[in-house]
């Protein structure tokens, strides 16, 4: 009886202990799933404005940005603002968006992609002669948090570099911005490989719906009260209203005491003022 008993205890610890090694090994192995999908997860460039007139805050912060010559901001503490427009196609609103930024001495920064270059390229000398960015929006503007190999990569950022210079005869500046906003911490490390600054914004909104343009009314409802010094301004050049309210919002804009400036002098003064620029958001 004594035997018996020992030799049952015995497989009662064995038993014990193969569960709980199982146990560990499962939630290892749910640790490593998890870590692989937070590594690739998708993520949508996002902002949470907290007060009238101040930063928003994105969902990466400028000091982990920084590792990888990422920006959303410029420096907070002057009242300057970096007009950047997006265009995956014309919608022939581009040449009057280009009369008002002359009337105003702006120059701005247009993230154009392939389709934009192949059919448009007048146009895109003449925002080039004019002096203003054009940025990388990649070629046939994917979801760029899809692809995690550089060769993929590679393709869609020179594809783009290559129309650009058969067109303007000119290098494409190194600016890239991700289709949709959507990124990974990957992709902001291959950009930075290839030599890019990647461009995000902290001010928009939703002015892209071709068939749902929004009103002047809406429009400045978003884009007045939410200015704000060092803002990364992102507008669409496809859209009607755009073309029709950026007098009227330049000048309020310049007359709250609003200077412009290039995406070149962004990436200058953020590296200066970093500082004050995490200040402000915290």
């Amino acid at each position: 009886m004594i035997i018996y008993f020992k030799h049952k205890k015995m497989k009662i610890i064995l038993g014990c202990l193969v569960v709980l090694l199982l146990a560990v090994s499962f939630a290892y192995s749910k640790f490593i799933d998890i870590s692989i999908t937070t590594a690739s997860e998708i993520t949508n460039w996002g902002l949470s404005f907290q007060n009238k007139g101040k930063c928003p805050i994105g969902n990466a912060t400028p000091e982990h940005l920084k590792k990888y010559n990422s920006y959303y901001i410029g420096d907070t503490d002057e009242k300057v603002i970096y007009l950047t427009f997006d265009a995956g196609f014309e919608n022939g609103y581009t040449p009057t968006i280009l009369d008002t930024l002359k009337k105003h001495n702006i120059k701005a920064a247009f993230f154009l992609v392939g389709n934009y270059l192949e059919k448009e390229p007048e146009l895109v000398k003449r925002i080039v002669e004019e002096g203003h960015i054009v940025g990388n929006h990649t070629y046939n503007h994917p979801d760029m948090s899809k692809i995690s190999d550089m060769e993929s990569f590679k393709k869609e950022i020179t594809s783009l570099e290559e129309s650009y210079k058969n067109i303007t005869g000119q290098e494409m500046l190194k600016f890239y911005r991700p289709p949709q906003g959507k990124f990974n911490e990957e992709n902001l490390k291959l950009a930075n490989e290839l030599g890019y600054k990647t461009i995000f914004w902290s001010l928009a909104y939703v002015d892209w719906y071709v068939n749902k343009q929004p009103t002047k009314d809406y429009a400045f409802e978003k884009l007045i009260p939410r200015i704000h010094p060092g803002a990364v301004v992102l507008l669409h050049s496809t859209s009607k209203t755009n073309s029709e309210i950026l007098d009227e919002l330049l000048t309020k804009w310049e007359s709250e005491g609003y200077t412009f400036k290039t995406l070149n002098e962004l990436v200058l003064n953020n590296w200066k003022n970093r500082s004050s620029i995490e200040k402000a958001i915290d």
